[in-house]
C-alpha cells in the first residue's frame, strides 16, 4: 500500500521530541509489512513557510529522506467545487494533497488535521483518511491473525530451526534446492512454524503461509485468498500428529476467515498423505507447472449444496448438513472423558498431563465414542451434539456419525474398528465388551461458541432434564439450539 503523511505527521515524526505510543506502534506496522511511505510537494511548501529559517532547513533536510509523489495533478474546478475555493496558502496545499488521494495515486492519507478529515467527507473518500489512532486501529486489525497454540508443540521462526537434523533429510531428498528455499522464503520472511520435539530432535512439522495469487497449474486456479500447507511431516506413527495439524490448519483458515486450503505434494504409492488429507476435502486440481508436483485444494464453503450429507462432512468439514431430514441426537459426556476427546475446548481446565503426555483421541478428528445404548436411529450423517455433564451441564461439541454404527461384545473386533480414536485403554476396551457395547465413530466438526447450559436448554423445551443417555432432539429444537449457540451459518447446509 502506498501511504501519504500530511504535514502535521511528518513533523511529529522528524521532531527530536519523543513520539507517541500510537505513532511509534503505527510506524512498527508500516515498515515492517513493506508499506511505501510518501511525501507530497505541498507538504514540502508548508515547511518552506516556517519562518525560523534554522528550523526549517532542518525538518526539510530531514524530509528529503522520503519518496515524493511525482508530478502531482492540480486540482481540477469540478473537485474545487464540492469543496469551494481555497482561502489561502495552506488550503491550497491540502487540497492538492486530497486530489492526489482522489486520483488515487496513494491508498491512505494519514492526518492530524480535522479540516482535511472534514473535507475528505465532502469529497467520499473519508474511508482513505486517518488519524494516528484510526490508522492504528485499521492496521492492527488488518494484520491481526488467529494463530493456533497446542502444549506440546512449540511455535517458533524458521530461522530458529536447525534443518541439519535428520527430520529434513527426506525433505532434502524429495525436493531439490529445499535448503536454497529454506534460507530464502523462510528465513529472510521470517515464517512462523509448529515443531513436536523428543529429546530436542524434532518429530513433527507444520508451516502455514498466507497467499492471494493464482496457483500455477495448467489452466491455473485463479487467485484467491487462501492459505497454503507449506510444510506438513511427522516422524512417528500412531500419534494421530498429522490429523492434529491438519486441524490447526483449518483452524487457523476459519478464524482468520479464510475459506481455501491448499498443499502440493508428490504423489508415492500407497501414500498415506493423501489418503489422510482426503477424508477432509482435499481434491486433485492439477500439476504444478514448475516441477510437476500434484496440487491439493479444500474448500470449506459448501458451493454444491445438492451432495449427500456425508458428502458434504467430507469435501467441505467442517461444514455439515443440516436440514429438517438429518436425524439430531444429544449424548451425555462425563467431563474427564469431554477432556480426553476434545481437548481444545476452550472452557477446559488444563493439566499436568496437557503439557507432558501425547493425547492421542485428542489429536484425531476421527473419533470414537462407546456405551451401552440401546437407540437404533442413528445412521451415518446423523449430528451428534455433545453435553458435557456434571461440572459444566452445557452442550459443548458438534459432531458428524460417518460410519455405520456397530454392536459387538467381541474385544478383538472393537480394538480394530476403535482403534486409538476412544478415551478407553485395551484394558478398558476389553471390559466394554462384557456386554455389548454400542460405538459410535463420528467426526468432531465444531465448537459451540456459544456453550448452552442445562438451564437454557430446559427454559428453550429442548431437554426436559440432564441427559443420562443418547437422546433425539427434533428439528425445531436443535434450530433453536443453533441459533443460542451462535453457530456461524456458513458452516451449514440446509
Amino acid at each position: 500500500m502506498k501511504i501519504l503523511y500530511d504535514t502535521n505527521i511528518l513533523i511529529h515524526i522528524e521532531d527530536p521530541k519523543e513520539l507517541t505510543p500510537d505513532l511509534q506502534s503505527l510506524l512498527t506496522i508500516i515498515r515492517e509489512h513493506g508499506h511505501q511511505e510518501f511525501i507530497h510537494p505541498a507538504s514540502l511548501k508548508d515547511i518552506e513557510n516556517d519562518t525560523d529559517v534554522k528550523r526549517r532547513e532542518i525538518t526539510l533536510s530531514k524530509l528529503r529522506g522520503y519518496p515524493r509523489i511525482h508530478s502531482p495533478p492540480k486540482p481540477d474546478d469540478e473537485f474545487i467545487s464540492l469543496i469551494s475555493s481555497p482561502a489561502n496558502s495552506h488550503d491550497e496545499n491540502d487540497n492538492e494533497i486530497l486530489f492526489s488521494l482522489k486520483r488515487n495515486l496513494v491508498d491512505f492519507l494519514i492526518t492530524e488535521d480535522r479540516g482535511i478529515r472534514r473535507k475528505a467527507i465532502q469529497l467520499d473518500i473519508d474511508d482513505h483518511v486517518f488519524s494516528i489512532a484510526s490508522a492504528l486501529d485499521y492496521f492492527e486489525r488488518l494484520y491481526s491473525r488467529y494463530l493456533p497454540k497446542h502444549t506440546l508443540l512449540k511455535e517458533c521462526y524458521a530461522h530458529d530451526i536447525n534443518i541439519d537434523q535428520p527430520f529434513f533429510e527426506s525433505l532434502k531428498e524429495d525436493y531439490p534446492g529445499f535448503e536454497d528455499w529454506w534460507v530464502e522464503k523462510c528465513v529472510k520472511q521470517s515464517r512462523k512454524c509448529w515443531i513436536y520435539e523428543e529429546e530436542n530432535m524434532i518429530k513433527a512439522f507444520l508451516m502455514l503461509k498466507e497467499e492471494n495469487q493464482a496457483i500455477e497449474t495448467l489452466p491455473p486456479i485463479p487467485s484467491e485468498r487462501r492459505v497454503k500447507i507449506a510444510t506438513l511431516k511427522v516422524d512417528f506413527s500412531g500419534s494421530k500428529m498429522g490429523e492434529l495439524f491438519l486441524k490447526m490448519a483449518f483452524q487457523y483458515c476459519i478464524e482468520n476467515q479464510i475459506y481455501e486450503v491448499y498443499l502440493t505434494h508428490f504423489e508415492g504409492e500407497d501414500d498415506s498423505l493423501v489418503y489422510i488429507i482426503g477424508n477432509y476435502g482435499f481434491e486433485d486440481v492439477g500439476k504444478k507447472v514448475s516441477n510437476g508436483e500434484t496440487v491439493y485444494l479444500k474448500k470449506f464453503i459448501a458451493d454444491d449444496t445438492s451432495l449427500p450429507p456425508l458428502e458434504i462432512a467430507k469435501k467441505y468439514y467442517p461444514c455439515f448438513k443440516d436440514g429438517e431430514n438429518i436425524k439430531k441426537f444429544v449424548i451425555p459426556i462425563q467431563p474427564q472423558y469431554h477432556d480426553v476427546l476434545f481437548p481444545d475446548y476452550s472452557k477446559r481446565q488444563m493439566t499436568f498431563a496437557d503439557y507432558s503426555e501425547i493425547n492421542i483421541p485428542g489429536n484425531a478428528i476421527k473419533k470414537a465414542y462407546l456405551s451401552s445404548s440401546k437407540i437404533t436411529k442413528i445412521t451415518p450423517g446423523s449430528i451428534i451434539l455433545f453435553y458435557r455433564s456434571k461440572d459444566q451441564q452445557a452442550i459443548t461439541s458438534i459432531g458428524v456419525v460417518d460410519q455405520q454404527p456397530i454392536r459387538t461384545n467381541d474385544a478383538d473386533e472393537l480394538q480394530r474398528i476403535v482403534g486409538k480414536r476412544s478415551v478407553y485403554s485395551n484394558d478398558q476396551l476389553v471390559e466394554w465388551t462384557q456386554e455389548t457395547v454400542f460405538v459410535l465413530r463420528f467426526k468432531h466438526h465444531l465448537y459451540l461458541p456459544n456453550p448452552l447450559n442445562l438451564k437454557y436448554l430446559k427454559e428453550k423445551n429442548i431437554l426436559k432434564a440432564a441427559p443420562q443417555s443418547i437422546t433425539e432432539i427434533n428439528h425445531e429444537q436443535y434450530l433453536t439450539l443453533k441459533a443460542g449457540g451462535k453457530l456461524d451459518e456458513r458452516f451449514t447446509v440446509n
